[in-house]
C-alpha cells in the first residue's frame, strides 16, 4: 500500500488541495476543497494510486469496478485496469437518479468494487451501491483516494482510502465564512 506521506506529497505537487470558501456537493461548506481531477491529469500518478487500491481489494476478487461520474470515472477505469476487470461508471439521468447508461450492464451475482475520488458524506457512493444491488450485483468493497469524512462514513462493506484528511465542513447556517460575508464557490461537477 502506498504511504499517506507519498499520497499527500502527490496531492500537494499536483495542486489538488484548494483554499477558499467552497460549497460542497453534499451542500456543506468548507474552507478547503480537494480537486482530485488535477491528480488524474497525470497518468503516472493515476496508475500509482489505483494500483495501490487494486492491491487492497485483490482478495475480494471483484468482477468489475464502478464509480459515479464524474469523479469516479478515471479511478474506476484505472483500478479496473490494475485488477484486469471491466471498468464502468454510473451517471445521473434527467431526474438526477444514478443509473447505468451507454450500454453498461451488471449481471446478477457479479462482484463489484465501488470507487470514488473523494468521500465526504458518502452520498454518491451510497447511490452507486444501491444501483449495483438493485441490478443484482454484490458490492465487495469501496475505495477512494481521499476520505474526508472524519471517520463518519460506513458503507457496510470494507472501505479503503489512500489517505484520510480531516477537512472541516459546516452546515450553511453554521459556516463561519458565510458569517464573514465571503461568497462560496461550487468547484465540483454537480450542479
Amino acid at each position: 500500500m502506498i504511504s499517506e506521506e507519498r499520497v499527500l506529497a502527490v496531492l500537494k505537487e499536483t495542486g489538488v488541495l484548494l483554499q477558499g470558501h467552497f460549497l460542497l456537493t453534499s451542500g456543506r461548506h468548507s474552507d478547503r476543497y480537494l480537486q482530485c481531477a488535477r491528480v488524474f491529469q497525470y497518468p503516472n500518478h493515476a496508475a500509482e494510486f489505483c494500483q495501490s487500491l487494486a492491491e487492497s481489494f485483490i482478495s475480494a476478487k471483484p468482477d468489475l469496478c464502478i464509480g459515479p461520474a464524474l469523479g469516479g470515472v478515471v479511478i474506476a477505469y484505472e483500478t479496473a485496469r490494475a485488477l484486469k476487470t471491466r471498468g464502468l461508471f454510473a451517471e445521473r439521468d434527467t431526474e438526477g437518479t444514478m443509473t447505468l447508461r451507454r450500454g453498461f450492464i451488471i449481471e446478477p451475482g457479479e462482484r463489484v468494487l465501488v470507487l470514488e475520488d473523494v468521500v465526504t458524506t458518502g452520498g454518491s457512493v451510497r447511490e452507486v451501491i444501491e444501483l449495483v444491488c438493485a441490478l443484482g450485483g454484490e458490492v465487495v468493497g469501496v475505495g477512494s483516494i481521499v476520505d474526508r469524512s472524519n471517520g463518519n462514513v460506513d458503507f457496510g462493506v470494507p472501505y479503503q482510502a489512500l489517505i484520510r484528511l480531516d477537512v472541516e465542513s459546516f452546515a450553511p447556517t453554521a459556516c463561519p465564512l458565510c458569517k464573514e460575508g465571503t461568497p462560496a464557490v461550487k468547484p465540483g461537477s454537480r450542479k
